[in-house]
């Protein structure tokens, strides 16, 4: 089952297919056709009889009815061979499709993934094999200018997963949400905190908490900020149910209740992280001392 991390990466990409030809661009230097539409297609790259075949996002550069280029973009976080053994099939049934140049885009958290990922895959053909376009650790740069970040939030996103141990990184991406949209600034948040580590979380976590952070914009009252009319407890349970609704997770009038009217700052801390991955109001109770009593 693909992990948390494996689907805000593929959303990010699904959400603004720019983001894929701006990384072969600006990132690994390969060459996609300028000053065109960039579309999400569909990825169902079936060729009868062979197996069906769903790469995880499939991008055109072009026309759609003429596409001239097209991008497979694949999250790849362990080792899999069975998997890569795929990708040259991937590739081959879209350019009998489209008939244009094709390029797999791998994206890999891991620095040793990416390593493995760009060692040439070879075809059963002889003196055939796929040459991957690797995007790891190394390939994304440190986003330390809040400015930079703004201007691109995905990008600045990707930073905190690959380089959140650096505090910079992590600050300029706090600061950056203050100049997005306030509709946008939370779903940055949720992308970063969904792909950061454990440590880059807490700092995140902590910058919201600091009396440095600018608590007077919308988002940072609505969202987590402490403000001046809303205390902590009020802040945390409005950050809590922010995020379920960004989310699109349906909260009953007694979960409201429940989720407002707490005043353990622990508790709603340990909601808050919940509800970055939660599927329902369910998976934030559970287990919870509360819950287990009764």
């Amino acid at each position: 089952m693909p992990s948390p991390q494996h689907d805000t990466l593929n959303l990010m990409f699904r959400n603004r297919p720019e983001l894929a030809v701006e990384m072969l661009r600006d990132q690994l230097g390969v060459e996609v056709p300028d000053g065109l539409p960039v579309q999400l297609v569909g990825n169902e790259l079936n060729d009868r009889p062979s197996k069906d075949l769903y790469p995880d996002t499939v991008i055109t550069v072009g026309p759609r009815h003429d596409p001239k280029h097209a991008i497979i973009v694949e999250i790849q976080q362990k080792k899999d061979e069975t998997k890569r053994k795929q990708l040259p099939r991937y590739a081959v049934a879209l350019w009998l499709q489209l008939s244009c140049p094709i390029t797999v885009l791998v994206i890999c958290p891991d620095a040793r993934v990416a390593a493995w990922a760009a060692e040439p895959i070879p075809f059963e053909v002889p003196g055939c094999a796929l040459k991957c376009e690797v995007i790891g650790p190394e390939q994304i740069p440190p986003v330390t200018d809040p400015a930079e970040a703004a201007a691109h939030p995905e990008l600045a996103a990707l930073s905190v997963m690959a380089h959140g141990e650096d505090a910079p990184v992590v600050e300029a991406f706090m600061s950056a949400l203050q100049r997005l949209p306030d509709e946008h600034a939370p779903q940055y948040y949720e992308y970063a905190y969904r792909l950061a580590s454990m440590a880059a979380r807490h700092v995140m976590e902590k910058l919201m908490e600091s009396a440095t952070w600018p608590v007077y914009s919308p988002f940072a009252r609505k969202h987590y900020g402490k403000g001046v009319q809303v205390g902590r407890t009020e802040g945390r349970a409005e950050g809590v149910l922010t995020v379920l609704q960004v989310r699109g997770i349906p909260v009953s009038d007694a979960d409201r209740d429940r989720i407002t009217s707490c005043t353990d700052l622990n508790r709603l801390d340990d909601w808050m992280r919940r509800a970055v991955t939660a599927t329902s109001t369910a998976d934030l109770f559970d287990d919870t001392p509360e819950r287990s009593a009764g």
